[in-house]
């Protein structure tokens, strides 16, 4: 049952209602005027008034408990997308859940912490494993690429599996995650260019995203690193002007100030 229908519906009743009022009125006008006439005649009348006003009733109530079953059905509907919405933004929540976990535990670098740093990997070293094909869906392939981040630390295959994933999936909302992963893998294999790149990808590009305030700040880190003491120092004063309130705002603001 949709919205389109359900409107339909009630503009029904309403033309119902509407057409009813005045053969009700019509039906009930007599009434005054059965004094006239036979006994019979009258009794007659009556009875095709309350007859008809009867069939009037039954319509109405019939009208009635369809548009109610229309309702409790686009309820459930409503309650069903609502649900699954849910379950998008509790899986996105434990995505970041689990990003900031590795972090608190994981290197800390220019002041802000890495998802994907750990012990050794800043020769670029990992361990060995095949990278996953591209078959399968949007989530699926994405999913795949964060489990060789996060939990079986294959970092090569998984900056493989980003980069897949970002040319397979351009319009994908995963799209300022897949970049930002990408700048975080880089940057631990001390690969500070392309790591600038894939962080700028998300500031140029998803600049609403969550992940931007970080990105923008990363790129100020890896300029400052590289000794572009200026503009490294303009990155940290945009951080602040264009995301105030992030965390990664206060962060730059003691960059700023030192």
């Amino acid at each position: 049952m949709n919205n389109s229908n359900f409107r339909c519906h009630v503009f029904s009743l309403s033309l119902l209602i509407g057409v009813a009022a005045p053969w009700a009125a019509a039906a009930q006008a007599p009434i005054s005027h059965v004094g006239s006439g036979s006994l019979e005649e009258r009794v007659t009348l009556l009875e095709r008034i309350s007859n008809a006003q009867g069939q009037l009733l039954n319509q109405l109530q019939q009208q009635l408990s369809e548009n109610q079953h229309d309702i409790d059905a686009l309820r459930g509907q409503i309650q069903e997308n609502q649900y699954q919405l849910n379950q998008v933004v509790e899986r996105q929540r434990q995505i970041y859940q689990q990003m900031d976990n590795l972090s608190q535990g994981s290197a800390q670098v220019g002041g802000v912490t890495d998802e994907a740093a750990v012990a050794g990997t800043s020769n670029g070293s990992t361990s060995t494993s095949v990278v996953p094909s591209n078959q399968g869906d949007e989530n699926s392939n994405y999913n795949t690429a964060v489990s060789l981040a996060l939990e079986k630390k294959q970092y090569d295959p998984a900056i493989s599996a980003f980069q897949s994933f970002v040319k397979q999936y351009p319009k994908s909302t995963y799209q300022p995650n897949a970049n930002y992963w990408l700048g975080q893998l880089f940057y631990n294999k001390g690969k500070k260019d392309d790591a600038a790149y894939y962080f700028a990808v998300v500031v140029k590009n998803y600049a609403k995203s969550p992940k931007a305030p970080d990105a923008m700040y990363k790129v100020g880190i890896i300029m400052q690193e590289k000794g572009q003491a200026d503009k490294a120092k303009a990155v940290f004063q945009q951080v602040i002007k264009q995301y105030p309130t992030s965390a990664a705002a206060t962060l730059a603001k003691s960059r700023v100030a030192g």
